[in-house]
């Protein structure tokens, strides 16, 4: 794997007057170098951007298509290659990183076949008395410059589903990769290149969010953002972003409910991944666990079980199963978290501990309040709450009682019980007979309240990347 790494800016790497290391978060040892952008860097990327749109929204739908689907195959051909980057500067088990590495290939594989589909829709103009002898009809039209800020979680996957939408619309991107895990976003632009997408359409340059992050958002030359990270930021990158459109998919805290009646094998086999992969460093980690009072002391007994048996370990150990998080600060502040619950009233059922530099014991509490922070806030860690209910009304209103609202999930055999919570949990998505952290690419991804605003998958988010012109034909004094 290369190790230095220099800025990408109108299909040239330049090289940074400065440069930061990248540390792999297990044991601090050192990935490679990449630039500390300044401002006037990041200035000559959105320029590049700018110069580069008016090509992007004129290159054909099928050349869009094409380039696409070449970086598919090259990021296929080479899945080791980027799963083993993803594994060193994230910290995630190696065979969870292969499974983003698949993953982004049918994000790319998705917007490819959607630059072919974008398109609008005829209007039927004469359906208003006024639109007689009129033809209309909408075009889906680039909105050019795109910011696209991009998280550690999912460096790779996370990335794709910015850039190749926006691509497939005819945008040009500046993309900026989160600082911790930057390689893969540079490994990423290398794949464009090769590929043969033209200068200036895609630019990538790394640095603090608080130096080149809000730089790159307020800028007037920028015609959207699309960021993905925590609510706190989120919020503000739309404050600062004036009347430019954002898309936001931020934070949540988001619970499952098991039924009395639900499949217990397939709930405990799905909780306990959707609570652990990645060390919970998942949007749509499942954090809360409401289980129905028949069901709740065995069920919590038979999950310590299956989390007992994770591998704590390297992340490039193909045995594997929970690394670490992404750095100390936040290992710290999840066993923070765990121990604050503790003293008051929860009980550990298993994990909790700080093991190494940065990892944190799988965790499972019980006896926990709503106001606790292992509940009421976004923990990115490895750690879940089991808790009994009386009522499935009392768990859809416990789940609802949360700022938060990207997924959601019921496990039950009842449908009209599944539906019925399906339609009045306050969420983006309800998984039912599964837990919130199942996500395939090409489904339309956000969530309500303080998880965000729009809609990622391909299709969804190209629509967010387009905008919507109006073309009206007067028809009159034609031939009779």
């Amino acid at each position: 794997m290369k190790t230095e790494y220099d800025l990408f800016i109108d299909g040239r790497w330049i090289k940074p007057g400065k440069r930061f290391e990248v540390q792999m978060p297990y044991d601090g040892s050192v990935v490679g170098t990449v630039p500390k952008a300044t401002q006037a860097e990041v200035g000559q990327a959105i320029q590049a951007a700018k110069k580069a749109a008016p090509a992007a929204a004129r290159l054909s739908s099928y050349k869009r298509y094409e380039v696409l689907m070449k970086v598919a195959t090259l990021m296929q051909q080479r899945q080791e290659d980027f799963a083993r980057a993803i594994a060193s500067e994230s910290g995630k088990p190696i065979k969870e990183a292969r499974v983003e590495v698949s993953r982004a290939v049918q994000t790319l594989i998705f917007s490819a076949e959607e630059a072919k589909r974008n398109v609008g829709e005829m209007i039927p103009m004469d359906a208003h008395p006024a639109g007689a002898d009129r033809l209309g009809f909408t075009l889906r039209m680039p909105r050019g410059v795109i910011a696209a800020i991009t998280p550690f979680n999912f460096p790779l996957n996370l990335s794709c589903h910015k850039i190749g939408p926006a691509l497939a619309g005819g945008n040009t991107v500046v993309h900026k990769p989160a600082s911790a895990t930057p390689i893969s976003g540079y490994m990423l632009a290398e794949l464009f290149a090769e590929a043969g997408l033209p200068a200036g359409f895609l630019n990538t340059v790394t640095g603090s969010g608080g130096e080149v992050g809000d730089f790159l958002v307020a800028h007037p030359d920028v015609s959207m953002v699309t960021f993905t990270g925590s609510a706190e930021v989120g919020k503000h990158i739309r404050a600062i972003a004036g009347m430019k459109p954002v898309t936001l998919e931020l934070g949540a805290n988001c619970g499952v409910i098991v039924d009395d009646d639900a499949d217990i094998e397939l709930a405990l086999g799905r909780c306990a991944a959707g609570g652990f992969a990645h060390s919970g460093q998942v949007c749509i980690h499942l954090q809360r666990i409401y289980a129905g009072p028949k069901i709740a002391a065995d069920f919590t007994d038979a999950l310590k079980a299956r989390v007992a048996k994770f591998k704590i370990g390297h992340p490039l150990d193909e045995a594997t199963d929970v690394a670490s998080l992404i750095d100390e600060a936040n290992a710290a502040r999840v066993a923070d978290w765990i121990a604050e619950a503790v003293r008051n009233g929860a009980r550990t059922i298993i994990g909790g501990e700080r093991v190494g530099r940065a990892t944190v014991k799988p965790a499972i509490l019980a006896d926990t309040k709503p106001d606790m922070k292992v509940v009421a806030e976004e923990s990115f860690g490895p750690l879940v709450c089991v808790d009994r209910y009386t009522s499935l009304e009392e768990a859809v209103e416990t789940i609802n009682r949360s700022r938060f609202g990207l997924q959601a999930g019921i496990i039950t055999r009842d449908i009209q019980k599944a539906l019925w919570a399906a339609q009045r949990i306050e969420c983006g998505g309800v998984m039912i007979n599964d837990v919130p952290m199942f996500r395939v690419d090409q489904m339309p991804y956000g969530g309500v309240k303080d998880s965000g605003i729009g809609r990622e998958g391909p299709k969804y988010a190209l629509a967010e990347m387009t905008e919507t012109k109006t073309v009206v034909i007067n028809l009159a004094g034609g031939p009779k």
